[in-house]
């Protein structure tokens, strides 16, 4: 009687153990940083993510969120992505200006007309030039514009009532040339100034105020030593989720649209919360916060504004004007 059928059996599980390394080995683990605590925006956003994502993949990619700078500072994350020591990182659009300079153009001050313009711009084909443009440019993956939050005003030394009020107040700005031109144009001293040192001076009172989305004035507890609050909406505030070209090349083709699915969609659910927060946040502020609120006359600021626009957009080329006058089409 022949043996046969052992060579082809043995054959098999051997192919067998291969494919099942094979696919054990696909199984990825996704360090994704931000700046921030774990319950800020960026947090809850990580979160929706981090489930959407393993929901989608089926657990083959885990993702894991790491808070507080653990992985990188918000300064350096993107060129750590560029070389592929960062696999993921929430990084805020004007920090993402120096290693891009195109996304100057999210920064101009009152670019956006409203919530709707602009929900028409990240979702629409704007936004998919955008994140083509940026991977082109850089490598790095823009997965997500995430949930935009205007930029509310701060300072230890008065109220702010017309843009008079502003002359003269050290006002930390990040290290963007747009955002140190507006608010010069506005009469303040704008200092850039890593975040990473930005708790510490305002604190110490080295600084008069800054600027954040409201959101996270209330999670860094700006309010403790920062007494006025100001509503000028002047800056839109993104919570991208970037991702490297190194951890995107190990995911399968199938596993890469999941991730960006699961990017997109929890943009799209965390951009819903955050649309019924934001005037929840300004009353907890002026109320259990102690800050005093105002909410100025914006012509002035909108005036000021429009110069800046103008100068950027003269000096930063052909491809900047481009992209400013898409925007704007998209308000229409």
């Amino acid at each position: 009687m022949k043996n046969f059928g052992i060579k082809s059996v043995t054959t098999s599980l051997i192919a067998l153990a291969v494919s099942a390394s094979g696919a054990l080995a696909a199984d990825l683990t996704m360090n994704v940083g931000f700046g921030a605590p774990e319950e800020s925006l960026y947090g809850r956003f990580g979160k929706i993510f981090e489930a959407k994502a393993e929901e989608y993949t089926g657990g083959s990619i885990d993702v894991k969120l790491r808070c507080c700078n653990q992985i990188s500072s918000e300064d350096e994350a993107f060129k750590a992505m560029q070389l592929g020591t960062v696999y993921g990182f929430f990084i805020t659009g004007n920090n993402v200006s120096p290693h891009w300079p195109l996304m100057d153009v999210t920064v101009l001050p009152y670019v956006f007309q409203n919530g709707e313009h602009l929900q028409r711009v990240v979702d629409g084909p704007v936004g998919d030039f955008m994140k083509q443009k940026l991977q082109a440019d850089t490598s790095v993956h823009l997965l997500s514009f995430g949930p935009a939050l205007y930029r509310d005003f701060y300072n230890s030394v008065r109220p702010v009532n017309t843009m008079a009020d502003m002359q003269g107040l050290k006002i930390r700005v990040p290290k963007n040339d747009v955002m140190l031109a507006t608010f010069a144009a506005f009469g303040a001293n704008p200092v850039p100034l890593a975040w990473s040192e930005t708790p510490t001076a305002l604190q110490t009172g080295t600084l008069d105020g800054g600027d954040n989305g409201t959101s996270f004035i209330k999670d860094m507890k700006f309010y403790e030593f920062e007494p006025h609050l100001v509503i000028l909406e002047h800056f839109v505030a993104m919570a991208p989720l970037f991702a490297s070209d190194a951890f995107m090349k190990k995911l399968s083709d199938e596993q890469r649209e999941q991730i960006q699915r699961a990017a997109t969609d929890a943009g799209i659910e965390m951009r819903a919360q955050v649309l019924t927060e934001t005037e929840e946040v300004r009353t907890w502020l002026a109320n259990e916060g102690g800050m005093k609120m105002t909410r100025p006359d914006l012509t002035d600021f909108i005036t000021a504004a429009k110069t800046v626009q103008d100068e950027f957009a003269a000096k930063r080329g052909a491809d900047f004007v481009d992209l400013v006058q898409q925007i704007q089409a998209a308000a229409e």
